[in-house]
């Protein structure tokens, strides 16, 4: 199966007169929630439905309680979750404090298998 994509007009501004180009943007195919998910975990090993869907949720609510604590989750093939925070700068270190601090994100880094497979997929045209 092929990821589909279109053309999008992108407006550089930053140059004189502004240049309009256009870049590749994968078309989404719909979603795949917790439940979906589940069902196909499920056919592919001996464990329920049911099963799968408490596993999924408890990944989720264990992957949230070690990023609070300031850990690094890595997880084998997957790839591993790291928080990071975006903030105010400051004139020197003696201010900076938690006044300083916008906001907490998760990054996700992918294994080096999850990328590999990203090598192998074909790509179709749309539009």
């Amino acid at each position: 199966m092929a990821v589909q994509f279109k053309m999008v007009p992108k407006q550089n501004n930053l140059v004189s007169p502004p240049q309009i180009k256009y870049y590749p943007c994968a078309v989404s195919k719909g979603e795949e929630d917790l439940d979906s998910l589940a069902k196909i975990i499920a056919s592919r090993s001996t464990m329920s439905r049911a099963d799968c869907y408490g596993v999924i949720v408890a990944l989720s609510e264990v992957i949230g309680e070690a990023l609070t604590d300031g850990k690094i989750v890595k997880i084998g093939n997957l790839g591993s979750f790291q928080l990071t925070l975006s903030g105010t700068a400051a004139d020197s270190q003696e201010p900076i404090g938690k006044a300083n601090i916008k906001e907490a994100k998760i990054k996700f880094r992918p294994s080096k298998e999850l990328k590999t497979k990203t090598n192998t997929i074909n790509y179709k045209r749309i539009r």
